[in-house]
């Protein structure tokens, strides 16, 4: 049956729109096989006293070195020197590059959740690692509790075994249990990293010998590539713990006797071992842009390879070395030309550095007319890293590039004689130098040689330029999160911080570091807080948080958080001051719109300007106007808390200030409740100056007793078990003062204009009833209880008749607060001062159980602005923060920025523990396992669901 001309049309367009699709899909695999690798974060621990990448670079740019003498404490170097390396069982040099910022003896394991028996069996390089793979997520600005259920991989090189062979001579076989295996097995490097953070990657060791962490890089960008990871921790971790393996080198003739890495130089004559580790944080290039990362340079290809069959197994191969340089490049879609730098496995052996230029000079003869190939090797600097070798070159390649200028070469005067014919091509970086300018993006290669022929080249291209985000204005209150599991830790992470925002971060913008801290660092169970105006502020409530000593804009941790329940307390008259909101409305968006929305129906009940008023800072004059401005006040403030996240379980008013609760509520509207206060202060101005109120320190019981002789005084307010209120005729209410105080009790008059809550109201109710008559008032939409009624379970309609007998009845508060700390434990005074937090304190305080906390929201002459993000502060540290992706303080507001604006070393929360004291834990005489010290500039995370 033939097929019409109409239906062979169809066919072949749907063939073709199928074609399309394919090809589409196959440019996107394409496309994704080569995509760029984003690094996005650095930590290392390298010899020359380097804790960071920073310090790494200022050791680079400085062309200082990182050799020294070995440490007593790791083996006695003189004891073992000869100068004859075939003697057996000697050394034939005393140096090395050693760790001298970071003892391997120290490990905080209470920080990384392990218990003091499992730390003492664990390799030092192992707790080397968890350290610095931790600062190289803070350093991305990734929080690592955000890691937890992501397909984030670890890949480590780890290929020494110092510390088991140290213990395997020290431990009876009666102390061998689990832990020594755990402890010394290499895998669970990366198994243990991936298990605290709760990642679901690839976990791998490699053990490639000096290429392992290079080797690393490249399966790592590989994983990516391939969707297996969404983000890989890269690393390699080596320490030298015993002099075994520097014997065996030295026998093998490989150490250099002056204890230096003289790499391309006629005089070299070997390698120095090294210690150290590095860690780098991998995304790809597109979910870096995505997610706003700081981008420091993006790998563009890279290969592996064997050298397979040469003159020995341990001798290099140029022909293979030069098919690496060419199928990284290919993977890169590069030409030679292209690159700018080499960063030289270079270890400084008379063998290995002629194959190597001769390799290179072959694969980069042809440069188009561009500068020569500049060389140079970290091995200057540093040593031989061995397994963290290729990882501290790859570093030192990022840095340059990133910082445009290529560090000196150490140890280089007359290149080696034996170098072949094509090294004129080539140029050593003899100097310090600016990178060679071109119109291309920098580009370098980094090389890493395995002694055991596995090879690994990887090719570093400049960041891509970012469009610049305009910076938002720094908020005029930063707030700095300092989190820590103990008051102890917090203390030393406080005063850490503060000596570095002196020091080094000296430069980094107050809002920068708040930013920093309170987004991209670990929120642990504890945290304390410091708000502040301006950098000075900041470091001086660092310095009183370390030392215990109470300082505006502090709040220190709670050590027992406490539990759910918001409630909003709105006081009365009596908290307003001049100058109160006139911060806020120029500092804060949202009290300043809650005011301006407010503006139309303030005016229209009141007769003057809300706005006007907060902004003039003039003192509030008549019962009109101080009963009007507080509502006001407390109506914008209640929408500035909301702002910040924080909503209220329940609202309470105690007397006039039972009206803005039931705005909060819902059960009025704004309109209304303007309306019910401007009604009641315009009845009770006739009565000024003709009765008072008095505050004693006196129960409930012991005041009736008290009055029961003055019919005319009432019992006007219940505050709290051991003060009341009371009210009447003026001259009864200082004769009653005068009483109390004889009985050595504080007795003082209130300032107040008209005295409310006893029998000089019940004129006024009619007037109050029928004016307020057709008041419509709605359910509440959030609990309240009222304290105008007796039985506090009476559910209120909230319309003249509750309003009428509000401003008669006593305020029975004492018993509203009680009823709330029975499922509330928040309690925020919603004022431009705080009149109840004693009374509050004080009440919740005579109850048994669940701890309560007690906060205002501004302070009578303080400013506005920081005494509410104090408060602000005080409100989320009662709380702790459970969840793995916690949400951030809500007190600082993240500025727009871009990644570049993350500051990278604000500070850590870890403290000594020493693990010695454990009778239980077997004992490692090389390495007894003690605790850190707090010294460096990152933020640690110890509760991680574990």
């Amino acid at each position: 049956m033939s097929t019409s001309p109409p239906d062979r049309r169809a066919i072949i367009t749907e063939a073709l729109h199928k074609i399309d699709d394919l090809t589409a899909r196959l440019e996107i695999a394409e496309k994704a096989g080569t995509e760029p690798i984003a690094v996005v974060g650095m930590g290392c621990r390298l010899p020359g006293g380097v804790n960071n990448s920073d310090e790494f670079w200022e050791l680079l740019r400085d062309g200082r070195s990182g050799i020294v003498r070995v440490p007593a404490e790791r083996w006695d170097a003189d004891a073992l020197f000869t100068e004859d390396h075939t003697v057996p069982g000697t050394i034939c040099n005393r140096e090395g590059g050693f760790l001298t910022g970071w003892r391997p003896d120290e490990f905080d394991a209470e920080f990384f959740s392990v218990a003091p028996r499992e730390a003492a069996a664990m390799d030092p390089q192992q707790r080397l690692f968890l350290e610095v793979a931790w600062e190289a997520l803070e350093n991305a600005g990734i929080p690592p509790q955000t890691v937890r259920g992501t397909q984030t991989s670890v890949f480590v090189g780890v290929t020494a075994y110092d510390y088991m062979l140290t213990m395997s001579g020290t431990v009876r076989p009666e102390e061998l249990d689990a832990y020594v295996l755990t402890g010394n097995s290499a895998n669970f490097a990366a198994g243990r990293m991936a298990y605290l953070l709760g990642a679901r990657g690839p976990a791998v060791v490699l053990d490639t010998a000096c290429s392992s962490s290079l080797v690393a890089i490249h399966l790592a960008c590989q994983s990516l590539r391939w969707r297996e990871s969404d983000a890989a921790l890269v690393g390699g971790t080596n320490l030298l713990l015993s002099p075994g393996t520097s014997i065996a080198c030295s026998r093998w003739g490989m150490l250099s006797p002056e204890g230096q890495c003289k790499t391309f130089d006629a005089s070299a004559d070997g390698y120095v071992r090294s210690e150290g580790c590095g860690v780098v944080v991998l995304k790809r290039l597109s979910d870096a842009q995505r997610d706003g990362n700081r981008i420091l340079a993006v790998v563009r290809g890279s290969a592996v390879n064997q050298d397979g069959a040469s003159s020995g197994v341990t001798v290099p191969n140029g022909p293979a070395q030069q098919e690496l340089l060419c199928q990284a490049l290919g993977s890169a879609k590069l030409t030679p030309a292209d690159i700018d730098y080499i960063e030289a496995h270079g270890t400084g052996t008379p063998l290995g550095d002629p194959i190597e230029l001769d390799s290179l000079s072959k694969v980069f003869a042809d440069r188009n007319g561009r500068a020569p190939l500049v060389l140079g090797a970290v091995k200057t600097n540093l040593g031989h890293l061995e397994a963290a070798a290729g990882i501290a070159g790859f570093m030192k390649t990022v840095l340059a590039v990133a910082h445009g200028r290529i560090p000196r070469n150490l140890n280089f005067n007359e290149l080696t004689p034996h170098a072949g014919e094509g090294v004129s091509r080539l140029t050593i970086a003899a100097e310090d130098t600016e990178w060679p300018a071109t119109e291309a993006p920098r580009r370098a290669g980094v090389s890493s040689f395995g002694v055991s022929g596995t090879n690994a080249h990887v090719v570093i291209e400049q960041a891509p330029e970012t469009c610049a985000v305009p910076r938002a204005a720094a908020p005029v209150v930063s707030t700095l999160v300092v989190s820590g599991k103990t008051r102890q830790r917090i203390a030393a992470t406080a005063s850490a911080l503060a000596d570095w925002m002196e020091g080094p971060g000296a430069e980094v913008p107050l809002a920068d570091v708040a930013h920093t801290l309170n987004h991209h660092r670990a929120r642990q169970p504890r945290f304390a807080t410091v708000a502040a105006i301006d950098r000075c502020q900041a470091v001086a409530g660092l310095r009183a948080l370390a030392t215990g000593e109470p300082t505006q804009g502090v709040v220190d941790c709670r050590e027992d958080a406490v539990g759910p329940g918001t409630v909003f307390v709105y006081s009365g008259r009596g908290s307003q001051w001049a100058g109160m909101g006139r911060r806020l409305l120029a500092d804060e968006p949202a009290f300043a719109a809650a005011v301006s929305e407010l503006e139309p129906t303030f005016v229209a009940q009141a007769g003057f300007s809300l706005h006007d008023l907060i902004a003039g800072g003039k003192e509030l004059v008549g019962i009109e106007q101080i009963q009007l401005g507080v509502i006001g006040m407390q109506l914008a403030l209640t929408q500035l808390w909301r702002s910040y996240g924080v909503h209220p379980d329940l609202v309470i008013g105690h007397s006039m200030g039972e009206v803005a609760a039931a705005v909060a509520a819902g059960a009025l509207t704004p309109a209304e409740g303007l309306r019910v206060t401007a009604t009641r202060s315009r009845l009770m101005a006739p009565l000024c100056g003709q009765g008072t109120m008095a505050l004693l320190e006196l129960d409930a019981a012991t005041t009736e007793v008290l009055i029961a002789d003055h019919p005319q005084v009432t019992l006007a307010i219940y505050a709290s078990p051991r003060q009341t209120v009371i009210a009447g005729p003026t001259t009864m209410i200082e004769d009653l003062i005068d009483k109390v105080r004889a009985q050595d009790h504080l007795a003082s008059r209130v300032n107040i204009e008209v005295a409310p809550h006893n029998p000089a109201m019940d004129a006024l109710l009619p007037d109050m009833r029928s004016e307020l008559a057709d008041l419509t008032p709605r359910p509440p939409a959030i609990p309240i209880i009222s304290t105008t009624y007796e039985d506090l379970g009476t559910g209120p309609v909230f319309d003249a008749e509750h309003w009428a007998t509000n401003m008669r009845n006593p305020v029975r508060f004492q018993q509203a607060i009680a009823r709330a700390g029975d499922d509330h434990h928040t309690f925020i005074e919603i004022s431009p001062h705080p009149l109840l937090t004693h009374a509050i304190g004080e009440t919740l305080a005579a109850r048994e159980g669940a701890d309560h906390v007690s906060l205002g929201t501004l302070q009578r002459d303080a400013h506005d602005t920081l005494a509410f993000h104090t408060n602000l502060n005080a409100a989320h540290t009662t709380r702790r923060h459970h969840a793995p992706n916690a949400h951030p303080l809500l007190g600082t507001p993240p500025p727009s920025r871009t990644a570049s604006d993350t500051a990278r070393n604000p500070v850590a929360a870890h403290s000594p523990l020493d693990l010695s004291l454990n009778p239980g834990a077997p004992r490692a005489k090389c390495t007894p396992v003690a605790g850190h010290r707090c010294h460096r500039p990152w933020q640690w995370d110890s509760d991680m669901g574990m």
